[in-house]
């Protein structure tokens, strides 16, 4: 999920344009599961506060339908 480890670290790097390029503007749709929603939510709060210039949203939710609605890259990450 996004608030775990392996999202943490994804999501600042896809907001610096590391995965789409230095000119792509991104909206993150992060999902994960309901007892990690605070987290989530903290995630999300770190990066709008980071400011990123390519980082034109973020929708945190536990919902897959919100999650996917309007996405056109997904990456899915996900461990146990």
């Amino acid at each position: 999920g996004a608030a775990g480890q392996i999202g943490y670290a994804l999501v600042p790097m896809i907001a610096r344009g590391v995965m789409l390029g230095a000119d792509q503007p991104v909206i993150l749709h992060l999902l994960d599961i309901p007892p990690a929603a605070e987290s989530l939510n903290g995630v999300k709060l770190e990066l709008v506060d980071a400011a990123f210039p390519l980082l034109k949203g973020v929708v945190a939710t536990t919902d897959v339908v919100e999650a996917c609605t309007g996405v056109n890259i997904a990456v899915m990450v996900g461990g146990f």
